[in-house]
């Protein structure tokens, strides 16, 4: 899968650290970004939860 995150979108509320830890994390001004060796999303079957869980719909997943 592919996951795109909008830096330019992201506020960094961090849902999407909480929801998928596996996969996402929040870099040194507390943005979202994904961790080393999961950018694929690791087959995590949280990814799509944490996309729907940003409240500004910073996260795109596409199969």
């Amino acid at each position: 899968m592919d996951i795109l995150i909008d830096k330019h979108v992201c506020i960094g509320a961090g849902q999407c650290a909480l929801t998928a830890p596996d996969v996402f994390t929040q870099d040194d001004d507390g943005f979202s970004e994904l961790l080393p060796g999961r950018e694929d999303g690791a087959g995590s079957p949280l990814v799509r939860e944490a996309a729907r869980a940003c409240p500004v719909g910073a996260i795109k997943v596409a199969p």
